[in-house]
């Protein structure tokens, strides 16, 4: 017969099944070889086909999310834990979330955050994204790191299962970020001023003058914004495609190219011819990201697609200028070739993970790119100085007019 103890312990099973509720698997990855990997769905129901990579960062999930950098993407977040603190509407990058999908290990369904608005499901379910969670991220991230960019699915079925078959051949017919212009859908379509500085101060600005300058958006994130104009530089932002003449009624001391999804040819195409009118006119510009792709281009070298990009808040750059290391926030999967380099271009930064072009600056000309993210949210703050070198430049350039 069996034991009170032997009882006790069935109840407590009992109680445990239904509160813990040991599920149904509602979701699943397919890979493009037809691997698949079941898991449990949050957010939206609906299947979505991108580029799957993966983020490093253990902080800034909201600001990931809502990167426009980050169109036809499935986010695989490396940090076990996705959702500690909440939702609020001051994290934003951009209006709403860009990433197609996302992948995590353990979602938090309780936040705790005094800032915090929302939770997670709800955000993915406001903004019609699909999300999978009990996946074995490490195993993505190792699988993503030997083999390269891969192109996947996310399905959240609910109790419906027989969309597998379907959405296989639309992983096979999808051709992938290479010769996809992505920027011209997250671009603005009206121009606009931007009047909002950061909230954490962790710099002192120094500079006395403003200056105006001209964003060409190719997915811009509102901490650039911010970053300018803390540093006394008031942001006028226009459509990618703007001509020479639109950009020149603004009246700019110094031009803005920045971050941006999709491969840099694709979008070039729209903008080199009034880019390269702009440098021939001697107006200083900085890009970032895309925009460090889009003027490497306009200097007449060329970008590739990366084996593996780089994505994440730990990366490090060397400063080939003054020797230094930054620790940098990242998210590209295109790279400038320095084989395409001409000798007027200097290379000034470096990656140490990889040995990949990070930055440049041209020898006589007013202009300078980087491939990471110096405006970084949540952080780190190791390359705020490029914002200050921007100023001194267009400061420098506005005494000769």
């Amino acid at each position: 017969m069996p034991s009170k103890h032997h009882f006790a312990s069935y109840k407590i099973m009992e109680v445990l099944k239904k509160n813990i509720h040991i599920h149904k698997k509602t979701a699943a990855i397919i890979l493009e070889n037809g691997e698949v990997l079941w898991g449990y769905g949050l957010g939206v129901k609906k299947s979505v086909v991108g580029e799957l990579c993966f983020n490093t960062s253990q902080t800034g999930y909201q600001e990931a999310l809502t990167d426009p950098s980050y169109t036809k993407q499935i986010i695989t977040f490396t940090f076990p834990h996705i959702g500690i603190v909440g939702i609020n509407s001051e994290d934003q990058e951009s209006k709403k979330i860009y990433a197609d999908a996302c992948i995590i290990n353990q979602p938090d369904e309780y936040y705790s955050n005094w800032r915090a608005e929302n939770d997670l499901n709800s955000y993915f379910i406001q903004n019609n994204i699909p999300c999978i969670y009990g996946i074995d991220t490490r195993y993505l991230t190792k699988k993503l790191a030997e083999e390269g960019a891969k192109k996947a699915a996310l399905i959240h079925f609910g109790d419906t299962i027989n969309v597998l078959q379907k959405i296989k051949s639309e992983i096979q017919n999808w051709s992938g970020l290479e010769n996809l212009d992505l920027a011209k859908i997250v671009s603005t379509t009206n121009k606009y001023t931007w009047n909002k500085g950061t909230w954490i101060k962790s710099y002192t600005n120094k500079n006395k003058n403003s200056f105006r300058v001209t964003c060409l958006d190719f997915g811009i994130k509102h901490n650039i914004l911010r970053n300018l104009h803390e540093f006394n530089l008031d942001p006028t932002v226009l459509n990618l495609s703007s001509n020479f003449d639109e950009i020149m009624e603004t009246k700019p001391d110094g031009i803005f190219l920045s971050n941006g999804p999709g491969d840099p040819y694709a979008t070039g195409e729209k903008i080199l011819n009034t880019l390269k009118k702009v440098i021939e006119k001697e107006i200083p510009v900085f890009g970032i990201c895309l925009g460090h792709q889009i003027l490497s281009m306009a200097l007449n070298a060329k970008t590739k697609k990366m084996f593996q990009g780089h994505r994440g808040s730990n990366h490090p750059v060397k400063n080939l200028i003054n020797n230094t290391v930054e620790i940098t926030s990242q998210n590209h999967g295109f790279e400038v070739d320095r084989e395409t380099f001409s000798k007027d271009i200097i290379e000034t930064h470096i990656s140490l993970f990889d040995g990949t072009n990070e930055g440049l600056k041209h020898k006589h000309l007013p202009v300078f790119s980087v491939q990471y993210h110096p405006e970084a949210s949540p952080g780190p703050h190791d390359s705020h100085y490029l914002f200050y070198e921007f100023y001194n430049l267009i400061n420098q350039y506005a005494k000769t007019k």
